[in-house]
């Protein structure tokens, strides 16, 4: 067998346009073998279960690593590459999406709510200039270019952290923020087990056949008369939701560890320490190894594993527990 292919690429070679063929060919494979390479997510970011220094810089060093993360893992940012091997690594940019939403939520709570004491104080400047900084589109790569707004967004950010450090800014460790930032949470959390749930297909009532009554109210529709469809995950965006769910969750597990150190205080005092631990919990099962080389969408209890349906459960259970939290913070 080896002396066969040997020979296949001496007689390809020969040809007039062997060569050509050739280097097109091992271009093509270290192409492949990058791309897989620079495809796996990096490590999440770990934080002391401590506080050492001064409220906040612990939770803003998180969004800082997050970000910087973001830039420079393997390969860089690549959701706004033009050239190849992007063009087929939708996993790995989803991924980055799902992180990058996560970032801007942060960065959005930590403005308008983590850094102010009440609605009619004054917003910390650095940080009114970061927050649009990520909202720039991630697939932009020209005027502005996606990676060096994303930088000034930390160099902002880090501005911010050294004047928090030197006692020259504020963070709020108070549970009214802490639910606040948690209910962006909830709501992400939510919306992305739906997406993943519909990857086998959800039935819902159509209630479009409610006929409208003298007095402007619907009358009621008997059962046969109404319309039920199905709604699906296109099969090309299974793993485009997958991977956005994994980026939401890598996110998320980095920047609520990083806070727990902060907001100590508030969980002990409202009871609520072990519950958020649970939510940590949850995000690191969603995080756990990806021993597969592509996504399976199984339908019930096929044979085959649904790995949205994996994910789902842990984000879902997430979400319960994040839900949990809020009520703790409010009622504890």
């Amino acid at each position: 067998m080896v002396v066969k292919t040997l020979a296949w690429f001496q007689d390809v070679g020969e040809k007039r346009w062997g060569p050509w063929a050739l280097g097109g060919g091992v271009v093509l494979i270290l192409l492949i073998v990058w791309g897989m390479w620079i495809s796996a997510a990096p490590s999440v970011p770990v934080f002391p279960t401590t506080r050492d220094g001064r409220v906040g810089v612990q939770t803003v060093d998180a969004g800082i690593a997050v970000a910087e993360t973001l830039l420079d893992k393997r390969g860089g940012y690549i959701s706004n590459d033009v050239t190849p091997p992007a063009w087929w690594l939708d996993n790995i940019q989803n991924w980055e999406f799902g992180v990058l939403k996560q970032l801007r939520d942060f960065n959005r709570v930590l403005r308008n709510e983590i850094s102010r004491s009440q609605s009619q104080s004054a917003e910390d400047p650095k940080l009114a200039q970061a927050e649009p900084k990520f909202n720039i589109d991630n697939r932009s790569w020209m005027f502005p270019r996606a990676e060096a707004e994303y930088r000034k967004g930390i160099e902002l950010l880090d501005d911010y952290r050294v004047r928090l450090a030197d006692g020259d800014a504020n963070f709020y460790a108070n549970a009214e923020n802490l639910v606040d930032w948690m209910q962006v949470v909830e709501k992400r959390l939510g919306s992305m087990v739906q997406r993943l749930g519909m990857s086998v297909g959800k039935m819902t009532v159509n209630d479009a056949v409610l006929e409208s009554g003298p007095d402007g109210a619907a009358s009621a529709v008997a059962p046969q008369n109404m319309r039920e469809s199905v709604e699906q995950t296109p099969w090309l965006e299974l793993d485009d939701v997958f991977f956005e769910a994994r980026g939401t969750a890598w996110a998320l597990q980095a920047l609520l560890q990083a806070a727990e150190a902060d907001f100590a205080e508030v969980l002990t005092d409202k009871q609520a320490a072990l519950q958020y631990r649970q939510v940590l919990r949850e995000l690191e099962s969603a995080n756990r190894p990806l021993r597969t080389i592509m996504i399976l969408n199984g339908s019930g209890y096929s044979l085959f594993a649904n790995h949205s349906l994996v994910m789902a459960s842990y984000l879902g259970s997430a979400n319960a527990a994040v839900s949990n939290l809020i009520n703790l913070l409010r009622d504890g």
